[in-house]
């Protein structure tokens, strides 16, 4: 079905990038102990690409420059890069993320979707494009002896998480922040009281939002925390809308999402 529908698409030209399809979402989030050398940091955040269906090789192409002119710190990816596809034609348009071009890094972990068609092959590609695997790991970012530790989680669905790992590599000094595919594993995450903030997609928004209602489409492991900002315990957890679309291609007032987080500290003059 997924061949079939881009093959058609394409031949009808259906495929073309136009940047007013995305949504590009402004989100400060004040980070407690947050050494101020991090005032301002710029984590630009996607998720759920499912590259082969809406996302077509001009429309990863189109977001990768989008992304890179918001001129990002850090780039984050949670997951689902892939749909049920993992051929060759796909795995070359997962190739164009090495053409994004964060100041420091960009770190990813892996979703439901991409454990179904082939994890290895997937981090594999990630890793030849400089892509840091945060699957159960943590990446610190350090500015002279501050630091601001950037932590993931393997799929949640799958049942591939390994919190206690991550909180064994987690440095006990310097603030935390969590990618993990799935947004309510919220609960768990900051139950913790590690971390400051959990970035998350899954859901994409519902693809569908009611005005002054949220999404009526809500599923397993997207229940509670399925669309935008949340605050969970002491920790802010966000849900991404995603870039693509799952079997059925239609989005009703919920647009693909590039999140571009400002962090905050307290202790900025």
């Amino acid at each position: 079905m997924q061949l079939a529908m881009s093959g058609f698409r394409d031949k009808m030209g259906f495929h073309d990038f136009n940047p007013g399809d995305f949504e590009v979402v402004p989100v400060k989030v004040t980070i407690p102990d947050l050494d101020p050398v991090f005032n301002n940091y710029r984590i630009v955040h996607i998720s759920d690409i499912h590259l082969g269906q809406w996302i077509s090789e001009k429309r990863i192409k189109g977001v990768v420059n989008l992304v890179n002119q918001q001129k990002p710190d850090l780039v984050a990816i949670t997951g689902d890069s892939v749909s049920y596809l993992a051929d060759e034609p796909v795995m070359e348009m997962l190739r164009s993320l090495k053409n994004l071009q964060p100041h420091d890094a960009t770190v990813s972990v892996l979703g439901n979707h991409d454990h179904v068609m082939g994890a290895e092959k997937i981090l594999k590609i990630m890793d030849e494009n400089n892509i840091i695997d945060l699957n159960n790991d943590v990446y610190t970012l350090k500015r002279g002896e501050a630091m601001l530790h950037i932590a993931g989680v393997d799929s949640i669905t799958l049942n591939h998480q390994d919190l206690d790992l991550v909180l064994e590599k987690l440095p006990s000094a310097g603030p935390a922040i969590l990618l993990v595919h799935e947004p309510d594993f919220a609960d768990t995450s900051a139950a913790t009281g590690r971390f400051s903030l959990q970035l998350s997609g899954h859901s994409h928004g519902g693809q569908m939002v009611i005005p002054g209602f949220g999404t009526p489409f809500k599923g397993s492991n997207f229940k509670k925390y399925p669309i935008g900002k949340y605050q969970v315990g002491d920790m802010v957890q966000y849900t991404n809308r995603g870039l693509g679309t799952n079997v059925f291609w239609l989005r009703i007032n919920c647009p693909p999402e590039i999140t571009v987080f400002k962090l905050q500290s307290k202790n900025f003059n």
